[in-house]
């Protein structure tokens, strides 16, 4: 009985741990569920950062186009100003010729229409010699009954000797007609047309460009404003996890004039009235404040916070768009262990994207790299390029 009864209760036993054995292994599947689930998101999360990323690049590739194409259109737009300004001085020549001429023909021969010069040239000549003629012996016969002449007569004839002299001075001065100058006239008429028809060219290509430069505009802005606020995100992530805690931002600004300008019309808002007048800001404001501290600005913070702060706007850039390398000399000079370890930390991140060619004298720095180069002189005091693999390094160790 007493053995029946410890084999009863050793049952009892392995079945109460049997059932534990189950419930555990359910808990280790529904863990392992969970984990499967985890890296699920883990990874769905990691392809949407990627694609950000890459839209990100897009987003700057087009904005680098955008502005060649702005740069090669104002380029355009002065030259074809410089164009404009020569054709309208041109314009203005012709203009001014044509109206000299129309003038100086108005003036002296009484011609309104330049096709009547060679016919009205002639007739002119004609009648001033026929008048002279009239007028010398009308003047002949009066001055041969002078002595019979009243003073109204004398007065009469006084008159007369001032117009012989007068038809004298003009028919001298005006010469011999001239049977081009109604062909010159259309030559003239002709170029000034021609060129007034230019200008309206110019200023329809001009007002063109002015547009497109505005469209072209509008559009840098909306795309610096995404990248800008993709980077203000970033930059508050990566100084929280520098400082381990703390905030910061990113803030753009105007530039001193054009706030000023922007507060005397009353708008009260001085960046805002700063990028609708010229699409973009003067410049961007960083604004920290480390765990523990206030609000500060930049010039406050100790060297190791500025080279943190630094760091931190860095890699939030190469986040966003990440290039092929990059060389940093001696970031971490100024930074004591804890923070190597977190600069370390956010470098092996950025890593798998970018190469980095870190120039350093921390230790720390130093193990989380994969391959080290030095510069060793020897006793012949030639320098000699030393590299190492730490992961070869490592595997040798291993095997000793």
């Amino acid at each position: 009985q007493d053995l029946r009864a410890q084999i009863d209760q050793r049952a009892g036993r392995i079945k109460e741990a049997e059932e534990r054995y189950l419930a555990l292994q359910q808990t280790v599947e529904q863990h392992q569920a969970e984990i499967a689930e985890a890296q699920q998101r883990v990874q769905t999360q990691s392809t949407l950062l990627r694609q950000a990323e890459e839209g990100a690049g897009t987003l700057d590739t087009q904005i680098s186009a955008l502005e060649q194409e702005t740069q090669q259109l104002r380029q355009q737009l002065a030259a074809l100003e410089v164009v404009y300004r020569r054709c309208l001085l041109d314009s203005q020549k012709a203009r001014d010729a044509v109206e000299s001429l129309l003038e100086q023909l108005n003036e002296e021969m009484g011609i309104t229409d330049p096709h009547e010069l060679a016919r009205y040239a002639t007739a002119e000549v004609h009648t001033t010699e026929v008048n002279t003629e009239s007028v010398g012996t009308a003047v002949t016969a009066k001055i041969e009954d002078s002595e019979a002449l009243s003073a109204e007569e004398e007065a009469e004839l006084r008159k007369l000797r001032r117009r012989v002299d007068t038809l004298r001075s003009k028919l001298k001065s005006l010469g011999g007609s001239d049977p081009d100058a109604p062909q010159q006239y259309e030559e003239t008429r002709t170029r000034y047309e021609f060129l007034t028809t230019q200008i309206s060219d110019m200023d329809q290509a001009a007002l063109q460009l002015h547009t497109i430069i505005t469209q072209l505009d509008v559009t840098m802005a909306r795309q610096f404003e995404i990248t800008f606020q993709a980077i203000n995100a970033r930059f508050r992530e990566n100084f929280v996890t520098l400082f381990k805690g703390g905030s910061a931002r990113l803030e753009l600004t105007a530039a001193k004039g054009e706030e000023d300008h922007s507060n005397g019309n009353g708008n009260g808002n001085g960046h805002k009235s700063s990028e609708s007048a010229k699409g973009m800001p003067a410049g961007v404001e960083v604004i920290v404040q480390p765990p523990g501290k206030k609000v500060q600005d930049l010039s406050l913070l100790s060297g190791g916070e500025r080279a943190m702060v630094s760091a931190a706007l860095l890699f939030s850039l190469l986040e966003i768009n990440p290039p092929p390398f990059c060389l940093l000399d001696e970031v971490d000079a100024a930074l004591d262990e804890s923070n190597v370890n977190r600069f370390c930390e956010i470098l092996r991140r950025l890593a798998q994207r970018t190469q980095f060619i870190v120039i350093t004298h921390n230790r720390v720095t130093m193990t989380s790299a994969q391959a080290i180069y030095g510069v060793s002189m020897g006793g012949d005091s030639v320098s000699r390029l030393l590299s190492l693999r730490l992961e070869d390094a490592q595997a040798v160790a291993g095997d000793r």
